[in-house]
């Protein structure tokens, strides 16, 4: 439900009207280039027999034999946890093509989906989530994905984007949602999804299950409320667009303690989680230059990275010793009681992905290029698919929001219609 179809639908609807389909592709793609691998040999190598301290032995998750026995943890068959575990990481490489939305070319895609799920995801998941894996024994508490997903899709993206290069200067400069309601309903499925993604970790029905719900939605409306306020104080509206930032930052940050916080921790969560990444997305991305170098489409860095981190730090501070011992079945138990055991691997998850997202993209780039040409990105759907996401004349302007990009607008953008016909037809943005 949050992959497909929640985040094709809000890719696909969040970004201007002739990149509608190429968005929504890159989703649908990732989701099923994923699951061949992950079958294949993903599986195995985040989950299976330990072959070196980082990384599992790589082998096949379809022989009948393995699907049918129980799993590694709790009393489900290897065939729950193989489709489990596969939506994780799918929902990994979708979020990072949030960062790539508007210029990277479909063909480096195709190769970058298997290379980083391969050679990135699998060992960052062995590592926190395999009862072997060496920060596992560590005792780093990642409940659903802080560390393993969203640090790594936030910190992930924002190198690929580094090194794909930017959009092109229209589409920087003006880049609205091209259906708002259809954007609203895609957010809604990845925040309905997310009952799932977090209440499912204990792979079974329990009391801490039913707290993991609870919590992820407490967090999450927290989130989505704050956000909402400091767009009204500083931008005088209250964003829609903004108002799912705040929603997914608050799904982010909940996700490495939804089971093992207690509800007041997740309130504090969620103000902190609507409004520090805020302030990093709203002030310092337009102080710093370096961020303002780097395009990255959808925000994933401050949205994902900056969310993803801050829910792991604040999961070692409010983590409860109860609660991670009804998670944590295992004797080792007492390792997991927070305080502040965020910052270390905070760093160490970040550095591995800077650096082998970086060595992807320069290889993939020696034989396709990392973005489109100037004639596709002026162009877009019709250049890359020869497909066009509505069947509407032309490809002018409407009537459009100041406050219509991730980053706001520092200036008023002008209004301006194009008359279609005898009908008086508006052309959509």
């Amino acid at each position: 439900m949050q992959s497909v179809p929640g985040l094709v639908i809000l890719y696909g609807s969040i970004v201007k009207k002739k990149w509608a389909v190429n968005s929504a592709f890159m989703a649908l793609y990732a989701f099923a280039a994923v699951l061949i691998c992950w079958v294949g040999w993903g599986y195995q190598m985040a989950f299976g027999d330990k072959f070196i301290p980082f990384l599992g032995q790589p082998d096949v998750a379809l022989d009948e034999k393995f699907l049918l026995s129980r799993t590694f943890v709790g009393y489900l068959p290897n065939a729950t946890m193989v489709y489990f575990q596969f939506v994780f990481a799918a929902i990994t490489l979708i979020l990072i093509a949030g960062a790539l939305l508007g210029r990277m070319n479909f063909h480096a895609w195709m190769i970058f989906v298997p290379l980083w799920l391969t050679f990135s995801y699998t060992i960052t998941a062995y590592s926190i989530w395999c009862p072997t894996g060496w920060l596992a024994k560590k005792g780093i508490i990642d409940y659903s994905g802080g560390y393993v997903i969203h640090l790594s899709s936030g910190v992930a993206g924002f190198t690929a984007a580094f090194w794909v290069g930017p959009r092109a200067n229209k589409d920087r400069e003006r880049f609205p949602p091209n259906n708002i309601l259809l954007m609203l309903a895609g957010a809604g499925l990845l925040w309905m999804g997310w009952t799932g993604f977090n209440g499912g970790d204990p792979y079974t029905v329990s009391v801490d299950a039913s707290l993991a719900v609870l919590n992820t939605h407490v967090c999450t409306a927290t989130s989505l409320l704050v956000w909402l306020l400091l767009d009204i104080m500083f931008f005088g509206k209250p964003s829609v667009i903004g108002a799912i930032q705040g929603m997914i930052t608050g799904l982010v940050c909940i996700t490495p303690a939804a089971g093992v916080v207690q509800g007041w921790a997740a309130i504090i969560m969620g103000i902190l989680s609507g409004s520090i990444p805020w302030y990093t997305m709203m002030v310092l991305h337009k102080k710093i230059s370096f961020l303002k170098h780097v395009d990255d489409t959808m925000a994933i860095f401050h949205t994902h990275a900056i969310a993803g981190s801050l829910g792991g730090i604040l999961t070692g501070i409010f983590a409860e010793p109860k609660l991670c011992r009804i998670f944590y079945l295992v004797p080792e138990w007492e390792h997991y009681i927070g305080l502040l055991n965020g910052f270390h691997d905070n760093r160490a998850g970040a550095g591995f992905n800077v650096i082998m997202t970086s060595i992807i993209c320069v290889l993939i780039r020696l034989v396709v290029p990392l973005r489109l040409s100037e004639e596709e990105l002026s162009t877009g759907d019709d250049a890359i698919h020869g497909e066009e996401a509505y069947a509407l004349w032309g490809d002018g302007e409407k009537y459009e929001s100041r406050h219509d990009s991730f980053y706001g607008a520092d200036q008023e953008i002008p209004h301006s219609t194009k008359s279609g016909g005898a009908g008086g037809q508006v052309e959509m943005a």
